[in-house]
């Protein structure tokens, strides 16, 4: 396991650049590492679970907004209070009359109905609707046997392990098809094993395991 260390930790390195984005991918990529250190030198490191074993997630409850969201905010029938807007780092759009809104951690409903009490104020029977236009995707980690290994960013549309792989340019000649994990932080850390062919026949619950922010993706 010290070799994929390595190899995941030269791919770091290369095109290092600055600004805040580049520091936190630096600060994820070590999370990663540190986990896969733990789990290497942990007494238990060889279980495994397989994905058939893993219990379903429940249903994901309706979506929260988060920073790097671009929302699409309508006014009916007020085309210059309408826009499209990215969430900022602070939390917050901005909008026409109204300025700067806080709306991470509001669903586009709840966050539709905020607009529209608002903006009583400027005009009567205000109708708004919030749609969500682009996503932020979140990174994952993905080490071992692939050909770019590093960090990711995965949809949070389809989060799934195969396109993790797909964007650190798939296995490599050496990797085993049957030794896939996905390392999930917790107490104790879970190791997840999935087989390539289940994942691209869509084959029992390989296919729609959803990934994580945090996770990291190991192919031996």
């Amino acid at each position: 396991m010290s070799r994929l260390v390595q190899q995941g930790t030269a791919a770091h390195g290369a095109g290092k650049g600055p600004g805040r984005s580049q520091g936190r991918a630096r600060s994820a990529f070590g999370l990663a590492l540190g986990l896969l250190a733990l789990l290497s030198g942990c007494k238990h490191a060889g279980a495994y679970t397989w994905v058939d074993q893993v219990a379903p997630e429940p249903e994901a409850s309706e979506y929260q907004i988060v920073r790097g969201d671009t929302l699409s905010v309508r006014v009916f029938g007020q085309e210059g209070m309408s826009a499209r807007a990215r969430v900022r780092e602070d939390g917050k759009i901005s909008l026409p009359f109204l300025q700067d809104v806080q709306v991470v951690g509001y669903t586009p409903p709840v966050l539709a109905q905020q607009l529209q009490t608002r903006l009583k104020d400027y005009f009567a029977n205000p109708v708004v609707t919030v749609a969500l236009e682009e996503p932020r995707p979140f990174t994952v980690s993905v080490m071992g046997e692939v050909a770019r290994p590093g960090l990711v960013q995965v949809e949070r549309s389809n989060p799934g392990v195969l396109p993790a792989l797909a964007s650190a340019g798939g296995l490599t000649p050496f990797a085993d098809h049957d030794a896939i994990f996905v390392l999930r932080p917790g107490s104790p850390p879970r190791r997840i094993r999935f087989k390539y062919e289940a994942l691209t026949t869509a084959e029992g619950r390989a296919a729609a395991f959803r990934l994580q922010s945090g996770d990291v993706v190991v192919v031996e």
